[in-house]
């Protein structure tokens, strides 16, 4: 096990990375995600996507990895409600499966879980 965990921090550091990026690349589709109660949908779709990308180079940062880590746990949380609304309006989302969007949410904690992996030395 101590072996896969250099190789599980550098998979999820670059996929924390990669999904901050494509909040700039792509930003209509995460704005599309936003529950209509918040505000400024734009503007949180940018502020959460460098957040994905300091979080994941963090993480391969060792005297920021905890705090990088404990970050993504706080992101994961507070991006919930926006996977709960796209399952819950599975319309908005033509191209993803009804089951996918609802067969995602599961994976907001094995995210979680993998994060917190990485507070612990």
């Amino acid at each position: 096990m101590p072996a896969l965990k250099p190789v599980a921090k550098w998979v999820l550091a670059l996929l924390f990375v990669a999904a901050g990026v494509n909040h700039f690349v792509n930003p209509d589709f995460y704005v599309k995600i936003m529950p209509p109660y918040l505000p400024w949908h734009y503007e949180l779709v940018l502020v959460s996507g460098v957040f994905e990308i300091l979080g994941g180079a963090g993480l391969l940062v060792p005297r920021l990895q905890r705090a990088a880590a404990w970050g993504l746990i706080a992101l994961l949380i507070a991006v919930f409600p926006a996977n709960v609304h796209m399952a819950l309006n599975p319309d908005a989302f033509p191209n993803i499966p009804p089951a996918a969007l609802w067969g995602r949410l599961p994976f907001q904690t094995l995210f979680i879980a993998w994060a917190y992996w990485f507070t612990r030395r």
